[in-house]
Parts: C-alpha cells; sequence; structure tokens
C-alpha cells in the first residue's frame, strides 16, 4: 500500500512531467493542439524577436523593418527588435542569449559572425525555442533547420551581368571589393561576378577582391585608397552596403572618372543610380522581404500548429538600374509603400513555397 508520502511524491512527479510535456509541445516549432484538435496557440499573444548585427547599416535595418511588418500583419505579437550599435559580434550574442529567454515563442536572426553562433543557437533549440537563420546560413554544428535568404551567387551574377551590358573595355582592368571578408554570403556574392567576368570579358584584368571594410566611414577611407592607387582601373564593384554610398562620393570629390557597382538599398546608392554618371546598378538581395518571411513562418507554426518547414527557403534579388530606379525609391518611402510593392511576392511565395535543401544555398 502506497504511503501518503510516496502518493505526494508520485502526484508531483506526475505534475511534473505533465509540464514539461506541455512545454515541450507548446515551445518548439508549432503550437500545441487542444484535447478537441484545435491549436492551442491559436489566439494567444506571441512572444518573439528578431536579432540582428547592426543598428547602423540600410541591410540590418531593412531585414527589421520586414520583420515588424510580419508582426504588425498579424495583429497579436510582442516582436522584440535587438542589435548592437555598430557590428560586434559577442554582443550580439549576449542579445540572441536574452531574447531566447524572454521571446519562447520564436526568433529570427541575421549575424555577420555566425562561428560565434553554435552553441546559443543549439541552446535556444534544445530549450524548445523555434529559430529560424536569416540572409547567412545557421553554422556548422548548429541545429537550425530553417533558413530564409536569397541566393547570392545569383545576385553577383546579375550585377556582373549589368557591367557587361556597360560595354566596359574588354581590355580594361576592374577592382572588386568585399566588406567583409570571413563572410561567406559575400564571397559567394563575388564569384557570382568572377563567373560572368570569366565568361564574357576573358580579357579583363581583375584585380583583387580586396578588403573594404563595412562599417561607413572606414568603407569610404577603404575605397577612396583603392581608387587613388589604382589610377588605371575602369570600374569598382563591390558586393556590400556602403560600397554604392563611397564610390560616387569619391568620385565627385576627386572627379575621377570610373563606373561602379554595387549590392544593397541604400538611399544615397539609389540616388546615384538614378544620376546614371557613377553607379550603373545596385543588385538587391531584397533584404524587407526575407525579414518578413522568417517572422511569418514563425507566427504561422504557432497560429495552425504547425512544423516549421526546414530547407533554405530563396526570397529572390532584383536588379536595380536606371530603368526601374524611380520605382524602387518610391518603394522605399515608408514602412506601408514597402509593403504594398512586396504584397505580390509575399502571397506568391507563400502560396508556393522556393523551398531548397539547406545544402543548395548558394
Amino acid at each position: 500500500m502506497m504511503t501518503k508520502r510516496l502518493r505526494g511524491i508520485a502526484v508531483a512527479l506526475t505534475s511534473l512531467s505533465t509540464v514539461s510535456l506541455l512545454v515541450a509541445c507548446g515551445e518548439g516549432g508549432s503550437g500545441s493542439p487542444n484535447a478537441d484538435g484545435t491549436c492551442g496557440s491559436a489566439g494567444k499573444k506571441l512572444d518573439l524577436a528578431f536579432v540582428y548585427a547592426s543598428t547602423t547599416q540600410n541591410p540590418f535595418q531593412e531585414m527589421a523593418l520586414g520583420a515588424q511588418a510580419a508582426a504588425d500583419d498579424d495583429g497579436n505579437v510582442n516582436l522584440q527588435l535587438s542589435a548592437p550599435t555598430g557590428i560586434d559580434g559577442p554582443k550580439q550574442v549576449s542579445m540572441f542569449q536574452a531574447a531566447a529567454r524572454t521571446s519562447k515563442d520564436g526568433i529570427a536572426y541575421q549575424t555577420v559572425t555566425p562561428d560565434l553562433f553554435v552553441r546559443p543557437l543549439n541552446t535556444a533549440t534544445d530549450g524548445g525555442v523555434p529559430v529560424v537563420a536569416v540572409d547567412a546560413g545557421p553554422p556548422p554544428g548548429s541545429k537550425v533547420k530553417t533558413f530564409v535568404a536569397n541566393s547570392n551567387t545569383k545576385l553577383g551574377e546579375l550585377l556582373g551581368e549589368a557591367f557587361v551590358a556597360k560595354n566596359p573595355n574588354p581590355n580594361g582592368k576592374v577592382l572588386l571589393g568585399n566588406d567583409i571578408p570571413s563572410l561567406q554570403l559575400l564571397v559567394q556574392r563575388l564569384n557570382g561576378v568572377q563567373n560572368v567576368l570569366k565568361a564574357k570579358l576573358p580579357n579583363m584584368t581583375v584585380i583583387g577582391p580586396v578588403d573594404t571594410k563595412s562599417e561607413p566611414t572606414e568603407n569610404t577611407v577603404a575605397w577612396r585608397g583603392f581608387v587613388q592607387a589604382n589610377p588605371d582601373v575602369d570600374a569598382f564593384i563591390g558586393v556590400g552596403s556602403q560600397d554604392g554610398v563611397a564610390l560616387p562620393l569619391i568620385a565627385s570629390q576627386t572627379g575621377r572618372k570610373y563606373i561602379a557597382g554595387s549590392a544593397d538599398l541604400p538611399p544615397e546608392a539609389m540616388q546615384a543610380v538614378k544620376d546614371g554618371s557613377v553607379l550603373f546598378a545596385l543588385s538587391s538581395p531584397e533584404h524587407w522581404m526575407k525579414g518578413y518571411i522568417a517572422t511569418h513562418l514563425l507566427i504561422e507554426s504557432k497560429r495552425k500548429c504547425k512544423p516549421m518547414p526546414e530547407g533554405w527557403w530563396n526570397s529572390g534579388n532584383l536588379l536595380v538600374e536606371k530603368s526601374n530606379v524611380d520605382q524602387i525609391i518610391a518603394r522605399q518611402q515608408s514602412p506601408e509603400s514597402r509593403k504594398a510593392w512586396f504584397r505580390k511576392e509575399i502571397d506568391k511565395q507563400l502560396a508556393s513555397p522556393p523551398i531548397s535543401a539547406l545544402d543548395k544555398a548558394d
């Protein structure tokens, strides 16, 4: 016969097991179904987070705007946005760890120091917090299975094709810049550019890629040095956000004649494309779309109690040149104009998810 003390222990252990099961079901991946089959988290206030690399640069700001738009569309989400002021990997890790303690319904994260995140990511996922990688793929050794990003090889190829269309001197010189050489996605962009140059301008001399730094002031100083040191170069192509700001500025300050291409959509770079004197194109990774899709997937998994999709969600690229730059400048004016412009593409991707295996991401 079970004593009163043993019965108390058994009840406590049963209650603890029940709580553990509910936590595992409720906080991992999808919401927990009710006994009647309805989704237990369908109508609850969701606690989500988007943790990104820096508040100071356009690409990261765009992703955060997209994440906020998805949360606003749902209307019942507490979304915490956090990032260091300036790229600081260890500080961002601390912010991610804090988010994992408070935003139990899911975290989307973007970083330019992915190797620092292996242990924090595994701690979060092991604790039942759904996690989506955005822009940069989940690092080897992590357990994150969902990745939302564009094809960076394709982005580079678009930029390379736009350069070829400018009919540069086929025997001239082009200098390539990479503002974070350790970041694989930027290496992939440059690989895309070089694929096109090798195929269509085989006699052109390619210099670099050189390290052009990512923070705005450092980037301008680096590019000014490379421009001055290479007076016979016909074109400069960078694949980071600040490159499209620095290169037109240096041309205007020095009077030096060259053409340039870049990535991302800082307002100053879009204006330079519109002016048409230096910047021939911007290859946009459509960062807003990444933030929106990643956050929407986290919300959807909780609202419908469905597992998160696994694999690489290819969120798309866009080449911005003189023919469409006015349209994109108008798109970028406000959160509302961005959302209205992207609505058709959002609906298209959600209706037919562009998912491939994680190892196909390029």
